[in-house]
């Protein structure tokens, strides 16, 4: 767990403007959806830092400030893979192609996502949605 947390005009410095503007509604979006707890923590080689959103033991999602970047790990167990199998018509060919190609390990699919131009948060809504229905209204 980190020290100190950095304050939104670091990350908007790390990220660049239209990133953090991602960021900042991928981070309401859970906020307003989950009754889950936030730790930060040092990214190691997968970004500056690491917002991981956990309840009970389980994660539901990890963000990554990285440099004019944001990376998103969500990880699909079995279940997870099922409902996004049958739901997988919902998504942009660039979130179907990138499942596909992601190595599938003994516990899961890890989908580290890095937010761009093919990526929507709209799509990123949706898995997040697929890993956990939402507990707030």
């Amino acid at each position: 767990m980190l020290e100190k947390i950095p304050m939104e005009e670091e990350l908007q410095q790390i990220m660049g403007g239209e990133k953090f503007k991602a960021w900042s509604e991928i981070n309401s979006f859970i906020e307003k959806n989950y009754n889950v707890e936030s730790m930060w923590n040092k990214g190691g080689k997968t970004g500056i830092y690491e917002l991981k959103y956990r309840k009970g033991g389980k994660t539901l999602c990890a963000l990554y400030p990285r440099e004019l970047g944001i990376r998103i790990l969500i990880i699909f167990g079995k279940a997870e893979r099922e409902k996004f199998e049958d739901s997988r018509q919902e998504f942009t060919q660039y979130i179907k192609d990138f499942y596909d190609n992601t190595h599938q390990y003994h516990d899961g699919k890890w989908l580290y996502l890095d937010y761009n131009s093919d990526l929507s948060i709209e799509d990123i809504k949706k898995l997040i949605l697929i890993k956990k229905k939402p507990n707030r209204k």
